[in-house]
C-alpha cells in the first residue's frame, strides 16, 4: 500500500491548513490524480474582464452602493503588483489620515493583488467584498463574516475555491486562466 501523500505533503496545502483533515485529504487526492485544475476550470470556465484600475474602482463602487451605501467613501481602488500571496495578503484596505487646513481627513483605499486580474469574477468579488467589509468591520470576527456572507451568500465557497486555486498555482506553477483575448476587430 503506497502512502497517501506520495508526491505532496501536508505543507503543500498551506492555504488549506484551517480546514479539516478530511477536506485536506480530498484535495490531496485531487492533486495526486492531477485533477485539481480540471475541477476548478469546470466550476469557473472563464476569467473576468476587469483589467484596469478604473474598471476595478467602478466595480467596487457598484458593490459599495449596493451593500454599504452609508459607509465612508472609498477614494482609491487599484490592482497592486506589490501585494504577494506569500505575505498572506490577497488585498489590502488602508485608511490614510492627513491634516488639511486644520482638519483631519481620512482617505480609504483598497488594493487588490495583480494576480486577480486573471481569475474568475467570483474570486475577484470575494476579495473585493472582503476588503469592503473592513470599511464597516475592522476585525475578522463573527460580525465581519456575517457581513461578507450578506454581501455574497457564496462567500465561503468562493474563499475555499480561491484557496484551491492558490494551492494549484503553487504546485503546478501555472495559472489556469490567462488574459482575455481581445475582440476581433474588422477594419473597413
Amino acid at each position: 500500500m503506497r502512502p497517501f501523500f506520495s508526491k505532496f505533503t501536508m505543507p503543500s496545502l498551506k492555504y488549506l491548513s484551517a480546514y479539516s483533515e478530511q477536506t485536506r485529504q480530498q484535495v490531496a487526492q485531487l492533486i495526486e490524480q492531477n485533477k485539481l485544475g480540471e475541477v476548478l476550470n469546470k466550476r469557473y470556465p472563464a476569467a473576468h474582464e476587469i483589467r484596469t484600475d478604473k474598471a476595478l474602482y467602478q466595480y467596487v463602487q457598484d458593490l459599495k452602493s449596493e451593500f454599504l451605501r452609508n459607509a465612508e467613501p472609498i477614494n482609491k481602488v487599484t490592482f497592486d503588483n506589490k501585494i504577494h500571496v506569500i505575505h498572506h495578503a490577497l488585498g489590502l484596505h488602508t485608511t490614510i489620515s492627513r491634516v488639511q487646513g486644520g482638519k483631519l481627513k481620512a482617505k480609504r483605499e483598497i488594493r487588490v493583488a495583480t494576480l486577480f486580474k486573471q481569475v474568475p469574477l467570483e474570486f475577484l468579488r470575494m476579495i473585493t467584498i472582503h476588503e469592503l467589509a473592513h470599511v464597516r468591520e475592522k476585525e475578522h470576527d463573527k460580525a465581519f463574516y456575517k457581513l461578507c456572507s450578506y454581501m455574497e451568500p457564496n462567500y465561503h465557497q468562493y474563499e475555499f475555491d480561491l484557496r484551491l486555486y492558490l494551492t494549484h498555482t503553487d504546485l503546478a506553477g501555472a495559472r489556469l486562466w490567462g488574459a482575455a483575448s481581445p475582440p476581433n476587430i474588422v477594419t473597413p
